[in-house]
């Protein structure tokens, strides 16, 4: 069986965006980082509009960036069974979902959340939404294109544009 499981979400009291992704892939698994991959934009798109260089800083570094964006990660599974690291690869009778509501419930400045990807909107809406409709009508829910290597059917620029509109470049309080 090849079950993985996410990790711990990271997250500050004053986060006001949540980003959702489905489930670590292998790489991040085997370095304990969200978005590990070296090919994955998600941290690229980040220092790109913070004006670094790609690959400048270290993990801790980038985890202080998501702090002062007042962004929050997670991802919408706590464990599923899943050969390799395509999100496409998930065994759906295997997915369980992160309790999501408690984690809204503990940090309430989060007012949008937007899912890394196709796959981490449809977990959420199989696993959370459907049952819970009335408690997320006053979040912003806002499906981005995967920041995936595997998902090179969109071009970086259409991405960079989403993600920064979406949620580097909001304005803060």
């Amino acid at each position: 069986m090849n079950l993985k499981r996410s990790f711990s979400p990271v997250i500050e009291e004053n986060s006001e965006v949540l980003v959702l992704g489905s489930m670590p892939g292998e790489a991040s698994l085997r370095q304990q980082q969200y978005y590990g991959h070296p090919q994955n934009l998600f941290w690229e798109i980040l220092l790109e509009c913070e004006g670094y260089e790609a690959n400048t800083l270290d993990y801790a570094d980038k985890l202080a960036l998501l702090k002062n964006k007042k962004v929050a990660l997670w991802d919408v599974l706590e464990y599923c069974e899943r050969p390799g690291s395509l999100d496409s690869s998930i065994v759906t009778e295997t997915e369980q979902a992160n309790d999501l509501i408690t984690l809204l419930r503990q940090y309430r400045n989060i007012r949008k959340i937007c899912f890394n990807g196709k796959k981490s909107y449809q977990s959420f809406h199989r696993h959370v939404l459907r049952d819970n409709t009335d408690f997320f009508q006053t979040y912003k829910l806002v499906t981005l294109p995967s920041t995936s290597p595997a998902n090179a059917s969109i071009p970086r620029t259409v991405k960079y544009q989403q993600w920064v509109t979406e949620v580097w470049n909001l304005p803060r309080v």
